[in-house]
């Protein structure tokens, strides 16, 4: 066999390896994926109870807001509003406030997305957002977050109702 012939069968060797190799890591990140999307799927519930018991005690405190569910493509988790109608001067007006948190759904980055958003009477006052990778999620920062957003929009809403 010539010289030639034996470096064609070591590169035909080397491909046939590399190949394998290849199919190898794309199954390894396939099944990582769907791994994380499993991950996802399990901390995206648990969080988004939280978020509506956390709302939900919001609501209590301040009569006069709805409660309703946030599913879908915005994420999930909860929201509550109410539309007040406020006369000045013989002038009707509205001032609609909402507060909305959501987990959001899974991107091909595979982050952990909470975001929340406070309007207070027509004034959006509370934008907040925070991601971690999916695999280094911290679910106690987490729920501190969920806390701690809802307390500040509470905050931000009983100042507004004071003046």
């Amino acid at each position: 066999m010539s010289d030639f012939d034996e470096r064609l069968k070591q590169a035909i060797e080397r491909g046939s390896n590399r190949g394998l190799r290849n199919q190898d890591e794309a199954a390894q990140k396939k099944a990582k994926q769907e791994e994380l999307r499993r991950l996802h799927t399990t901390i995206r519930l648990q969080l988004s109870d939280r978020v509506e018991q956390v709302v939900r005690r919001l609501i209590d405190q301040f009569p006069g807001f709805q409660f309703s569910s946030v599913y879908g493509e915005n994420g999930w988790g909860a929201a509550c509003t109410r539309d007040d109608l406020v006369i000045v001067a013989g002038q009707r007006a509205s001032k609609y406030s909402r507060f909305e948190m959501a987990v959001r759904p899974l991107s091909d980055v595979f982050v952990l997305d909470l975001q929340a958003r406070g309007t207070i009477g027509n004034r959006e006052k509370l934008v907040r957002s925070y991601f971690q990778p999916l695999d280094e999620v911290d679910l106690a920062h987490f729920h501190r977050l969920i806390d701690d957003w809802t307390l500040a929009y509470a905050e931000l809403y009983a100042a507004s109702i004071a003046i």
